[in-house]
């Protein structure tokens, strides 16, 4: 059965130490997969979840240590943000004053009450608020209470020219509906996606682009079922929308095809199989270094060159 929603979401940071201390320590989600960049297995791919690694919880990082800074601008991701249940505000604002982590007041947004931050490499990040979750099981491993947990992610704010032409992607393609409107801002949503079932456009035409760096996000995955909900997707993408998506790339945990959708924003859609259950039993996800069977036979030269994490 397909449930739409967003798969993951891949930045770019810093030091690799920092950034599991960060988000290990101080936000307390689950290393679930500790593996290399594909493309450039120098570095870390780290991902980021609850205790499963479920589809819609993933904040996944490339970090190179010495990484210039990105700049935000229209093109990319404004902000990720977590869901926590609506009690659990007053705890995590006071947490990040106890930890030091740079932080907004509280705000409303769409009736929500909004906790932004940031992360060492300045990536925005934000807590929303959310009645009725509270039963939901969180990961509470790493020392966060667990009425405070974060439960996966609310969703993420794109900053672009116009959002017409990428809300018919989220509607036509992504299972995506538009639900409200506030000034510049238009919320989609996907129907019945239990993480990461929410999509903001800031519409923000004549602004600065973006550039890529350290605290910005890379691209954003929406979900696909399987191959052929996949393959009906990217089938859709290109008779309605005129975009060809990149052929398929095995992730070894999900079977990936890339577009830029007409925002400029690097799009994803993952299959939800085969997970992150393939290589490492529910209690020993993220201890190992996995590498795809490529790079297995230069697995101590790979080892050699990466930093430790503990």
């Amino acid at each position: 059965m397909q449930i739409n929603g967003i798969h993951h979401v891949t930045a770019i940071a810093g030091p690799a130490r920092r950034n599991l201390d960060f988000y290990g320590r101080v936000l307390g989600l689950r290393l679930v997969k500790k593996t290399v960049n594909f493309d450039d297995p120098s570095t870390y791919h780290l991902y980021y979840g609850d205790e499963a690694g479920s589809p819609g919880t993933i904040l996944t990082f490339f970090p190179w240590e010495h990484a210039a800074s990105g700049r935000l601008g229209v093109g990319e991701t404004q902000e990720t943000a977590f869901r926590v249940p609506e009690g659990a505000i007053g705890y995590w604002a006071h947490r990040f004053v106890e930890l030091g982590v740079v932080h907004d007041a509280p705000e409303k947004r769409f009736g929500e009450t909004v906790l932004p931050f940031r992360d060492p490499d300045g990536m925005r990040l934000a807590l929303v608020g959310l009645p009725g979750i509270a039963g939901e099981p969180p990961w509470a491993g790493a020392g966060v209470p667990a009425e405070h947990a974060i439960r996966g992610f609310h969703g993420v704010s794109l900053l672009i020219d116009d959002a017409g032409p990428t809300g018919a992607i989220l509607s036509d393609v992504l299972g995506f509906a538009e639900v409200a409107r506030d000034g510049s801002l238009t919320r989609f949503r996907a129907e019945g996606a239990p993480f990461g079932g929410i999509v903001d456009l800031r519409a923000a035409g004549g602004f600065l682009p973006a550039r890529q760096g350290a605290g910005s996000v890379h691209h954003i995955a929406f979900r696909a079922a399987d191959d052929a909900a996949q393959a009906q997707m990217v089938r859709r993408l290109a008779e309605n929308h005129g975009i060809r998506a990149t052929e398929q790339r095995d992730r070894n945990y999900f079977r990936s095809v890339y577009f830029r959708e007409p925002g400029k924003v690097l799009f994803e859609i993952a299959t939800d199989a085969p997970g992150f259950g393939i290589d490492e039993t529910p209690e020993t996800l993220g201890q190992g270094l996995k590498l795809p069977p490529r790079y297995e036979a230069r697995r101590s030269q790979i080892e050699a060159v990466l930093p430790e994490l503990n």
